[in-house]
């Protein structure tokens, strides 16, 4: 349907509305908006969430004399004295051992002749990570027979080895442990 105008459209001024008689609803508008309380951000709320106010606590840093910013240094965390973890020994009840604090460089051959000035080796593993193959710093060693994993972490219990003590204990029994992933 073709309207009978000229071919001139009405003229309307810049920013404008189409209808008349709106200016005071926009600021109507515009005042209730103000009024509203803010919705706070995805941030703000996660922020007031763990504590904060959604304000940064931070003041900004003082300029020094050439002008440029310096963060302060923050507070020292009061050093928390770490002891050294002392893993528990295990008595010998089978031929295979653990072998912990081993180096990260130490490989199964390593092992398998120092256990081999001992007695008889049967298997030497070093426990590493799947996804890169780098030793998780311990191993496991199985002996010909009880008596000689007996004999074993008792001359190389706390021995020296490629710059590490080692430990040397009898094996944990796997029967009622679940595997582990990693």
């Amino acid at each position: 349907m073709k309207s009978h105008h000229s071919g001139q459209r009405p003229r309307r001024s810049r920013g404008g509305s189409r209808r008349r008689g709106d200016r005071g609803q926009r600021f109507q508008d515009r005042d209730r908006r103000a009024e509203a309380p803010k919705k706070k951000s995805f941030w703000q709320r996660l922020a007031a969430f763990f504590g904060g106010n959604g304000k940064t606590a931070r003041k900004p840093a003082p300029a020094s004399r050439n002008g440029s910013h310096q963060q302060p240094a923050p507070p020292a965390a009061p050093q928390r004295e770490r002891s050294a973890r002392k893993p528990e020994p295990v008595e010998v009840t089978s031929p295979r051992l653990y072998v912990g604090n081993l180096s990260f460089e130490a490989t199964e051959s390593d092992l398998f002749e120092l256990f081999n000035g001992v007695g008889h080796v049967q298997n030497a593993e070093v426990v590493s990570y799947r996804h890169n193959q780098r030793s998780k710093g311990f191993a496991f060693v199985t002996m010909q027979t009880v008596d000689e994993a007996k004999r074993a972490v008792e001359e190389l219990h706390d021995k020296e080895f490629l710059g590490r003590k080692l430990v040397v204990s009898g094996a944990k029994t796997t029967e009622h442990q679940p595997h582990s992933q990693e």
